[in-house]
């Protein structure tokens, strides 16, 4: 059905059970019909035009706060989009096949970079991008290897974004733009999403997703399709 809303967007998200964020010629899957500049002027859906109920900007915000049942943060191609509580066991054992952080790192899986930070949101709990930076003690000529590992983790499922703060200054008072905020996705999703993860074989998680993207996309390139589910 088309998407004119929010709430249009939420119906079909929870069908579809996971898409790329915006509209995009080579998207495997996604519910965006046009990306922010390619909507046509009359189209009910406008990127960034401040309304809450018809900005896919506002969607995402509106997506973290609103629903405990989707995921978003970067998970295809190392850019943003949503996975649904019904479909994240599945990307979980293609991804993680079963692995923990620790177990992966020590595999060569993952850069140090992500490791710090890794740590730094297992021992501290859900934080801000702009205070995970000093905290996991990254310096300003770190910029790119910070990037590139909360990428990394993203990507792998270890962490995903949980919410938005600002920054707050020494009087107390929140400024400037609203960060994101992560924690590992083992304190956003309850057990049962892990449990249902561990009795599934990577293959097997794979293959269902495979069947999934197929059905909503059928011309979708297999070699996309593949780095979709692996990541």
């Amino acid at each position: 059905m088309p998407i004119h809303n929010y709430g249009d967007f939420v119906r079909e998200l929870r069908i579809a059970g996971f898409s790329q964020f915006g509209g995009r010629r080579d998207s495997v899957v996604s519910l965006f019909r046009y990306g922010w500049n390619t909507q046509p002027g009359d189209y009910p859906v406008q990127w960034f035009s401040g309304d809450p109920d018809r900005d896919p900007w506002h969607w995402r915000e509106r997506v973290i706060t609103e629903r405990e049942e989707i995921a978003y943060s970067k998970v295809f191609f190392k850019k943003h989009g949503f996975i649904t509580r019904e479909w994240y066991p599945f990307f979980l054992a293609a991804r993680r096949l079963g692995r923990g952080f620790d177990e992966a790192y020590a595999d060569g899986l993952y850069s140090r970079a992500a490791l710090r930070i890794y740590e730094c949101l297992r021992d501290h709990g859900a934080l801000p991008v702009h205070d995970i930076k000093p905290m996991a003690g990254f310096g300003r000529d770190e910029k790119s290897a910070f990037e590139r590992a909360l990428a990394e983790l993203q990507m792998g499922l270890f962490i995903t974004v949980c919410g938005h703060a600002q920054k707050i200054s020494r009087a107390g008072e929140s400024y400037g733009w609203a960060s994101d905020v992560y924690c590992p996705v083992e304190e956003f999703w309850p057990e049962e999403v892990f449990t249902l993860a561990s009795r599934l074989s990577g293959e097997e998680a794979a293959e269902k997703i495979e069947a999934r993207v197929y059905k909503i996309n059928p011309e979708a390139e297999p070699k996309q399709v593949r780095r979709f589910i692996y990541g």
